[in-house]
């Protein structure tokens, strides 16, 4: 990082923006998008689980490892090749002949994604300084917010006008955007480059795949032992990588995160969070697509969601953060819960057209999600030391995407266990609030006592 400014900074940040917005939008396209590619292909309940799992596993498990890639390499290398993977592997997806050249494909776009996204938020701070640093920070929300409004109502429309295929392909004209801005970016590395921990990378990718493979597949197969045998496997093998972390001088998670209590309840929080947020997106997508409604039509109803993350993601940054501080992550907890119930409430035999009698409940639930996210990762970061800070920003974010991952399978299980469209929509309702009732249980050991109280907020790691 350098005190001189970057003279092509401005054009720098819109590339990287352009593609931040790009994994958020090809997740919630993709949701939109899978029971047409489900009915296409011939894939089963375990399979269309997987179109979402199978991206956001291998993200979640090597984005700590693509971080310190861009420490070791240099962040504009690895970003240019994160992308470059990504850009690939989307018309991969487009042009799949069937479901397992798919599932293959969003696998690698998930890895190529744990590159990339990884290197913004140094590549900015490498650009930046001061008064500028901030306020190019403060316009990831933004554009965050923007991405998960369009997202569902554009891959609705694109499935609808041409295919489930077009969908893969919308963010290949912007990643070739981007590669083409490249060489406006600063090229960025650490002054002390990390060493690479491959043994601490692969018992993690084994420990994960273990956990989650059964929770995707166990209900088709009408949980044999097989499964429990997996997630016993799985949990000895993540103790095996916390006892090789501990190990090693230059581990992938620093030791020292977990000597208090607000890191680990955070991360335990985010988990289960971030599992009811998208968990609860893909069940509300499958089952309007199943009572007749098109791709488009599940996509509107949906925009309810996304307007209300959006505005209450706007309305805590600037309104109650300032005021009450952390403490309004409770707050967001419950206002989820509330939505979550009316929805259980109110909701019927879905049928082909928008459900517009879910709007409140989904602007509830959405608005809630916003006023959770803002202050959480700021306040999870209050205890951590300077030189933790990259490995609690790359922790946190995997695990988020983690929490996306088991929220998929925990959800999307208990929804095709049910037998029919309604009552499965209720069982998922009936297992994100007993989630939620457990993140808002977390939030106590979560807030310290200085983060509660505190007046400002600190930028989300990306």
């Amino acid at each position: 990082m350098t005190d001189v400014l970057h003279p092509r900074r401005w054009g720098a940040l819109t590339a990287l923006l352009v593609a931040e917005a790009m994994n958020l939008l090809d997740t919630t396209v993709v949701q939109v998008a899978a029971p047409v590619i489900r009915d296409d292909l011939g894939a089963g309940p375990g399979e269309l689980q997987w179109l979402t799992a199978g991206y956001t596993l291998p993200f979640a498990v090597l984005l700590i490892t693509g971080g310190r890639f861009g420490d070791r390499f240099g962040r504009r290398r690895v970003f240019v090749t994160g992308l470059a993977v990504f850009v690939l592997c989307s018309i991969a997806c487009a042009l799949a002949p069937g479901i397992g050249v798919l599932l293959a494909a969003r696998v690698l776009q998930g890895a190529g994604a744990a590159l990339l996204v990884p290197q913004t938020f140094g590549l900015i701070k490498a650009m930046f300084t001061g008064g500028e640093l901030a306020k190019a920070l403060g316009t990831i929300g933004p554009v965050m917010a923007l991405a998960a409004v369009c997202g569902p109502l554009t891959g609705g429309a694109v499935t609808d006008a041409a295919s489930w295929r077009a969908v893969f392909l919308i963010n290949v004209p912007l990643g070739v955007g981007v590669l083409l801005a490249a060489p406006l970016l600063r090229e960025d590395r650490s002054p002390r480059p990390p060493r690479l921990d491959g043994t601490g990378t692969a018992l993690a990718a084994v420990a994960t795949g273990l956990l989650v493979y059964p929770l995707v597949q166990g209900n088709d197969g009408g949980w044999p032992w097989w499964t429990w045998a997996c997630l016993a496997s799985g949990v000895l093998l993540l103790a095996a990588f916390a006892a090789h972390q501990r190990r090693r001088p230059h581990p992938l998670v620093e030791p020292g995160l977990f000597r208090g209590r607000v890191f680990p309840a955070s991360l335990a929080g985010s988990l289960l969070f971030f599992a009811v947020m998208n968990g609860l997106m893909f069940v509300l997508v499958v089952v309007l697509q199943s009572g007749g409604a098109s791709a488009f039509q599940a996509g509107l109803s949906m925009l309810p969601w996304s307007a209300g993350l959006g505005l209450g993601s706007l309305a805590t940054g600037l309104l109650l953060v300032p005021r009450f501080g952390a403490r309004v992550m409770r707050a967001g907890v419950v206002v989820v819960l509330l939505g979550a119930t009316a929805m259980a409430v109110l909701l019927r035999a879905p049928g082909p057209q928008v459900a517009w009698y879910l709007a409140v409940p989904l602007l509830v639930a959405g608005t809630g999600l916003g006023v959770f996210t803002v202050p959480f990762f700021g306040n999870a970061l209050s205890r951590v030391e300077p030189h933790e800070t990259g490995s609690a920003s790359g922790l946190l974010n995997a695990v988020q995407q983690l929490g996306a991952t088991v929220g998929v399978a925990m959800l999307g299980a208990a929804f095709f266990h049910a037998g029919t469209p309604a009552g499965g929509t209720r069982l998922a309702l009936g297992v994100a609030a007993g989630l939620l009732v457990a993140v808002f249980a977390l939030t106590y050991p979560m807030l310290t006592r200085r983060a509660a109280s505190a007046r400002e907020t600190v930028p989300a790691p990306r």
